[in-house]
């Protein structure tokens, strides 16, 4: 089941890196307004953490050694 009227925006931050958004934005309003204000508010740092804790590469498997 999902959300009616949701829609996905694309931030950017002044570094030029890219984000998701996903928002009811009620009639009438100004999106550019709105996304700027968005990209202003959200915590670019704490998302360039998580992304790259999710990124990390496993290099190789142990060994395990049967007893």
């Amino acid at each position: 089941m999902s959300i009616p009227n949701v829609k996905r925006y694309r931030l950017t931050s002044p570094d030029g890196d890219h984000a998701s958004l996903m928002a009811v934005i009620p009639k009438g309003t100004d999106v550019e307004a709105y996304l700027k204000e968005a990209s202003a508010r959200f915590d670019w740092k704490a998302y360039r953490d998580m992304k790259a804790s999710i990124n990390k590469v496993r290099v190789g498997q142990q060994k395990q050694k049967k007893k």
